[in-house]
């Protein structure tokens, strides 16, 4: 045996696999898939990896869909109203129906 043969490769740890994704192409490209020749050409058109190109994908679709704040809790009630009514003075400003009449 050779001194090549009987070294032995160190290989790196194995992770948990925490933060990892299997991700699939489709076979042909679809309304809610992409080929990986496709993805190819994007990321190459792009000038980034295929893993920038999907990063960057899913970014904008969260940007898109995801609402950017927590929702509330509705319309004000009749009482709320009312106490803001009482601390606000009113009739200090004119309410117009049109943002150009006078």
């Amino acid at each position: 045996m050779t001194a090549k043969s009987t070294a032995r490769t160190k290989t790196p740890p194995r992770t948990s696999g925490a933060g990892k994704l299997l991700f699939r192409y489709r076979g042909e490209d679809t309304l809610a898939g992409v080929s990986r020749k496709t993805a190819l050409r994007l990321a190459k058109s792009l000038g980034l990896t295929e893993t920038q190109a999907i990063h960057l994908a899913l970014a904008r679709l969260a940007q898109e869909t995801l609402p950017r704040y927590e929702p509330d809790e509705g319309p004000l009630s009749a009482a709320q109203l009312k106490a803001i009514k009482r601390l606000e003075p009113q009739g200090r400003l004119e309410v117009h129906e049109s943002l150009f009449s006078t």
